[in-house]
């Protein structure tokens, strides 16, 4: 005998006053709600209602009982509820790294927006730009550019980039306007250090279906892109780097695209979480969260790159 399943059906056709109506709200024939109650009666070794071709009603016992009854079951609607609550609220420490400048420009001006609404989330955001481990360095979740490979990993693409070749305006003044990508190898070049040999990174073009990589002389690399970007704007040379970045150096003037028949599609940007966290509601929310900024940005930085750059986007 299913007791609870038993004391359900007792409950209801005991406020109901009536087999029928209990059945149908319960969503059991009345077939079913019969033998609950008359396997309640005979494991109870009493009789709990009377029976009339026009009315139930209780018995003193089944007065008794019925007020235990609606105890029980309220007292386990209330412990289920509370687990519901506890397993769905956003709460506990939430780890995550960004990179510096989506931190910086997008993170962190937004934070007391989701802050307010998630109080009881304790986060540790790292800022940087190098890939971390995350199961090492035990990080829940990540906004990373790039493709994620590891099985253990679930990437959620949120936004495409384009990587757009960048001087500062004097730097171009002086040293004139490269026409074609070879025509770099006459100018100081600003690049990005390989994450994994550390060695400047190829540069990417591509005009309609013809599509080059070219090996670039540095005269000066870095593992930071927010570091790439500085020396960029103060004239260091020229750089690429991806249209999100560029996109505020760009409307304030600081930068100017070069090249600009050659743009190449980018990294996309991705949500990464560990698989064991992904259904968890604080990983949930943070990841529409940084979702939400990213795609809000991609939008705003197109519209400003097709308009010729006419306002900010921060």
């Amino acid at each position: 005998m299913d007791q609870l399943a038993c004391m359900r059906s007792f409950v209801r056709v005991a406020d109901l006053h009536s087999f029928t109506r209990a059945a149908d709200v319960l969503g059991l024939s009345r077939a079913v709600v019969s033998t609950h109650v008359a396997e309640l009666e005979k494991h109870l070794s009493c009789q709990l209602l009377h029976r009339t071709t026009r009315r139930v009603g209780l018995t003193g016992d089944g007065a008794e009982y019925l007020a235990r009854c609606q105890r029980i079951l309220a007292e386990l609607e209330a412990a289920d509820e509370a687990l519901r609550r506890t397993r769905e609220s956003v709460h506990g420490r939430l780890r995550v790294d960004v990179p510096v400048i989506f931190g910086r420009a997008l993170l962190i001006p937004a934070l007391p927006r989701f802050t307010a609404r998630y109080p009881e989330l304790q986060l540790e955001i790292q800022l940087n730009d190098r890939v971390v481990d995350m199961i090492a360095e035990e990080v829940d979740l990540v906004v990373r550019g790039g493709a994620v490979r590891e099985p253990h990993l679930i990437a959620r693409r949120v936004v495409g980039t384009r990587l757009l070749t960048c001087a500062a305006p004097e730097y171009l003044r002086t040293h004139g306007v490269p026409a074609t990508p070879v025509e770099l190898r006459r100018h100081r070049l600003v690049g990005h250090l390989g994450v994994h040999h550390h060695r400047p990174r190829k540069w990417l073009f591509q005009r309609g279906s013809v599509r080059r990589q070219l090996s670039l002389p540095c005269s000066v690399a870095f593992n930071s892109v927010e570091a790439q970007v500085s020396a960029a704007i103060r004239g260091a040379g020229i750089t690429q780097i991806a249209d999100l970045v560029a996109a505020e150096a760009l409307v304030n003037g600081k930068l100017e695209v070069v090249l600009r028949d050659w743009s190449a599609p980018g990294a996309p940007i991705s949500v990464v979480c560990r698989e064991a966290l992904r259904d968890t509601p604080k990983i949930r929310v943070f990841a529409d969260f940084a979702a939400e900024l990213l795609v809000q940005y991609r939008r705003r930085v197109d519209g400003i790159l097709e308009a010729g750059h006419d306002e900010s986007p921060t």
